[in-house]
């Protein structure tokens, strides 16, 4: 199997430890051990006595039974085990499309979107047929459109809500309308709802409106705990989660036991996380939205669900070289939109740093967009 480069990772993974302003991370600012614990109100020696007297044998093959429990409160009556953990929300999206397409099959993809998306499809021969989601509509999908692209040999709808790297957000009604076409043909709808969570109010998942839904998560993003490299997969078609089990057993076998008591105990406290990192992005967006206004050439219209911003730009230069210019002569560093197969634009990260630092990194990108005026 041959698959493309990684666009996101290659240009990321090198230049993050080497900037002065991450902002291509997309992470919500991330949590020491003492800090986690700290924001959840308990005390970390009583986690730290637990893991001393850890067995270092294997942990439990379908994820800890706590875990599972606590992932199942993230979706609304959500059996626990009809949840499995996987090594990261990247391991999710790899295990449901390898293990689900087969040749004859096609996907429809939704981009922009995370590259897993369609080149893993593309990899294994399947047809992957493209939805573009336009600045117009605010990057919510051309229903019309999409209906014209499904037909009985599609497989999977796959998609990331809310959108990486603009946002946006399908809601329950529209992902219902979406659903209903899958339905149709009996075609699977993977959600890759890594960043839901972030916005205010009630956040509906594929899974509680569709039975051949499929969503994919980690404690990455929204909950600030990438290091754990914890991630899951959910579905209530009970066909469908023993293939995924059976997968799970080639690519995974088990988790981490550290890793996976403490987001348990972490995500036991949720609420207490969530309006902690929903503070930090309501806050840090205020200060882009302002800085936003002051700059013509860039524009970004859409509402973001998300710690990320999608922005484009009007001046005659490929995002490749501006996002290198500005890492090498300014030590900024921008996610350059042909990760995203869009060019001239680029995501930027809001969440990531504290809002003085963004502050000071919008500050060095005005001065340096002043050239294109």
């Amino acid at each position: 199997m041959k698959i493309r480069e990684f666009k996101v990772e290659t240009w990321l993974n090198p230049r993050a430890h080497l900037c002065r302003y991450n902002f291509g991370s997309s992470c919500v600012k991330a949590f020491t051990v003492e800090e986690l614990f700290d924001c959840i109100g308990l005390d970390s020696d009583d986690f730290l006595a637990e893991v001393r007297e850890m067995s270092l044998h294997y942990g439990d093959f379908f994820g800890l039974e706590r875990l599972r429990v606590a992932l199942s409160g993230l979706y609304e009556s959500l059996p626990a085990d009809r949840v499995l953990t996987v090594h990261g929300g990247t391991g999710a999206n790899s295990a449901v499309m390898i293990e689900l397409l087969e040749p004859g099959d096609n996907v429809v993809a939704f981009i922009p979107n995370y590259q897993q998306h369609y080149s893993i499809p593309e990899s294994l021969g399947i047809e992957v047929r493209y939805l573009e989601l336009k600045e117009e509509n605010g990057y919510l999908p051309d229903l019309d459109e999409l209906a014209g692209l499904i037909d009985k040999n599609t497989k999977m709808l796959t998609l990331s809500n809310p959108n990486n790297p603009s946002g946006a957000f399908i809601d329950g009604e529209m992902m219902k309308a979406i659903c209903d076409m899958a339905a149709k043909v009996g075609a699977y709808v993977l959600s890759d709802e890594i960043y839901r969570g972030l916005g205010d109010g009630r956040m509906p998942s594929v899974v509680d409106v569709y039975d051949r839904g499929i969503a994919t998560s980690s404690t990455s993003k929204v909950f600030s705990m990438a290091g754990t490299r914890i991630g899951w997969t959910v579905t209530r078609d009970e066909a469908t989660y023993k293939r995924l089990e059976n997968r799970r057993s080639y690519d995974t076998i088990c988790c981490g036991v550290f890793d996976e008591l403490l987001v348990a105990i972490a995500l036991e406290q949720k609420e207490k996380i969530l309006e902690r990192n929903r503070k930090i992005v309501r806050e840090n967006r205020a200060v882009l939205d302002r800085w936003l206004a002051t700059q013509p050439r860039l524009r970004c219209g859409n509402r973001s669900f998300g710690s990320t911003a999608f922005v484009k730009y009007d001046f005659d230069l490929s995002c490749v070289d501006l996002c290198t210019d500005l890492f090498e002569n300014e030590s900024v560093l921008l996610c350059h939109g042909d990760c995203f197969e869009i060019p001239k634009s680029f995501r930027l990260g809001y969440g990531y740093v504290d809002a003085d630092v963004l502050e000071e990194g919008l500050a060095v990108l005005g001065r340096y967009f002043q050239k294109f005026s």
